[in-house]
């Protein structure tokens, strides 16, 4: 049994994939290792690039994701895969620096800690050439994390960090399992006083593939936090929808004031059309933030927005015919208006989750297929022993939860590190 495994989730990073492992066996030569890639089905090959490198590397081990993303979530389905005592969650694009990893070990064992944080704000560590802009997010979100992660860290986050199974498997039924900050979720999922040191190290620049950073990581972050503050008491999801909800609320609001008061439409009419046009604001922004998982395209966004049309409109009519009845007994219009709003909330919620995205028919799908029979699955790969001498190679497809070794040839480029 290895002591440690490396938890590498992956998105499109198969030109980093060599490299990653020549750094990481230079510097671990002394620890007994694997290295868990955990992929979510890269367009660029990087599951077949990892299968590849497992042919030659029996320390390396290939979960490839099918129909799901997200770091976090990656992250953990990794560390249950395994069966090491220490755990640590690391990026395949290098700019995490390896040659920590031994230190952080041994001040883990040495200090009876929980978790080993690598961090680029402590003394002696740095966050490279990030832009002024990165700093600032990086900043904020620091700060946003202090009111949730109940001891103090100087970088939350980090993605790069050591826990051992012990504390993972005591929180694991805790987490989120939201966005790209695993560690946020792991310290604010603590039930006991965490004990937790860091160790600095200098953010490196990204060498091959983009970065994965941008607005949706920001909303995925802000969704973690909203979940932690409401301790899961409502779907994520739904408090997404509220949010995209809100700004439509404020649309129809300013189009219903527009219209009354500027165009003298009447309550009524003003209610209809600005609910109209906001239910479509919603619906794209709910396909683009909320449902980005399951995004509708092409001529599925088109037949999606009819179908939203028309769920919504069932939930609109409730909101007219409530919001007008209530400005009739003496509400002012404003009032009636929110209250009708929030009556329709509910219904379009419940119908978008369940027929506009169709999330609980793909949940039912991917779990069906996790347990297919194995005559349904006729490129699994089957377990052979290894003629290099190093056992066998084992990988898990995320599919069946099988172990088996890919068929798949090794490119002449590939080393064994």
């Amino acid at each position: 049994m290895s002591e440690l495994s490396i938890i590498v989730p992956t998105f499109n990073e198969g030109g980093n994939l060599t490299a990653l492992f020549h750094c990481l066996h230079r510097v671990l030569q002394d620890i007994d290792y694997e290295v868990v890639i955990v992929d979510d089905d890269s367009p660029d090959g990087t599951a077949a690039m990892g299968r590849s490198i497992a042919q030659s590397n029996a320390r390396v081990r290939v979960l490839q994701r099918i129909g799901r993303r997200g770091l976090a979530s990656a992250a953990v389905e990794g560390m249950l895969a395994t069966s090491s005592p220490y755990l640590i969650v690391m990026d395949a694009d290098l700019q995490h620096d390896e040659q920590i990893i031994p230190s952080m070990l041994e001040k883990l064992k040495s200090e009876n800690l929980d978790i080993v944080v690598g961090s680029r704000n402590l003394s002696g560590g740095g966050m490279g050439e990030f832009t002024s802009n990165r700093l600032m997010l990086s900043t904020v979100g620091r700060r946003l994390s202090d009111a949730i992660c109940k001891l103090p860290v100087t970088d939350p986050m980090s993605g790069f960090f050591l826990v051992t199974r012990e504390y993972f498997h005591e929180v694991v039924h805790n987490l989120s399992n939201v966005g790209f900050k695993i560690l946020v979720d792991l310290l604010a999922s603590a039930r006991r006083p965490v004990r937790l040191a860091e160790v600095p190290y200098t953010f490196r620049n990204r060498k091959q593939g983009e970065s994965k950073l941008d607005i949706l990581v920001g909303i995925e972050y802000l969704q973690l936090l909203l979940d932690k503050v409401t301790r899961g008491i409502f779907p994520v999801s739904y408090l997404m929808f509220g949010m995209v909800g809100s700004i439509g609320v404020i649309c129809n609001l300013l189009l219903a004031l527009l219209l009354v008061t500027s165009f003298h439409v009447a309550f009524k009419e003003a209610q209809v059309l600005g609910g109209l046009i906001t239910i479509a604001i919603n619906f794209l922004l709910n396909n683009h933030v909320t449902f980005r998982f399951a995004r509708l395209r092409g001529v599925r966004m088109v037949l999606g927005l009819v179908l939203f049309y028309v769920f919504c409109s069932v939930g609109l009519l409730a909101q007219v015919t409530l919001a007008n009845a209530l400005q009739q007994v003496g509400f002012h219009w404003m009032a009636a208006t929110l209250v009708g709003v929030v009556v329709g909330s509910v219904w379009n919620y419940s119908m978008a989750f369940l027929l506009v995205w169709h999330l609980k028919q793909r949940q039912n799908a991917r779990l069906q297929l996790a347990y297919a029979e194995p005559a349904r699955s006729r490129d699994l790969p089957t377990t052979k022993p290894h003629s290099g001498g190093h056992g066998r190679v084992r990988q898990i497809d995320a599919l069946t939860g099988r172990r088996g070794v890919s068929g798949a040839r090794q490119p002449s480029h590939v080393a064994n590190p």
